[in-house]
């Protein structure tokens, strides 16, 4: 088992933006953390993060979710390791995510890009050679569409 870090702040928006009213009466605040903490809030955020796995293409049917607070915790019995490895990213890169828990049969290599940084740099690091890069891109499709479009914050898998 592995509970993976990513920038709980960075990535692809997918729950919305929480209103930014100040309750005025400690009643009220009651409501708000009541609301937030609500059981179909809960499963509209496991449903949106399925989707986002659905619309990439790595949930084959056998992917079980379980959500708590920024904490996702993933299984999936058919799913090999670089399959799951793609899936902890996909989930992990998504804003309000901060840690991923999930079993995997080896640590991965990933790596956390910096502002800045390229793809190339990346492969340089820890490939040995900046023309290595598209080695990176396609461990890390289809979650990257173009070389170019990484951000920093954004954890990338590194292929071994």
């Amino acid at each position: 088992m592995a509970i993976l870090d990513f920038v709980k702040d960075a990535g692809k928006s997918l729950f919305g933006k929480a209103e930014a009213a100040t309750p005025t009466a400690p009643a009220e605040a009651l409501k708000t953390a009541e609301a937030a903490a609500a059981p179909s809030d809960t499963q509209r955020k496991v449903d949106a993060l399925k989707a986002e796995l659905r619309g990439l293409g790595l949930d084959g049917g056998d992917v079980h979710l379980t959500l708590r607070g920024d904490t996702v915790r993933i299984e999936s019995r058919g799913a090999d390791r670089e399959t799951m490895e793609k899936l902890v990213l996909a989930v992990g890169n998504i804003e309000g995510i901060a840690k991923v828990d999930a079993d995997l049969p080896a640590e991965p290599v990933f790596h956390t890009v910096a502002k800045g940084e390229t793809l190339s740099a990346i492969a340089r690091k820890h490939l040995g050679d900046a023309n290595k890069y598209p080695a990176i891109f396609e461990a890390n499709r289809p979650m990257l569409t173009h070389p170019d479009k990484i951000y920093p914050g954004q954890v990338l898998r590194i292929p071994v």
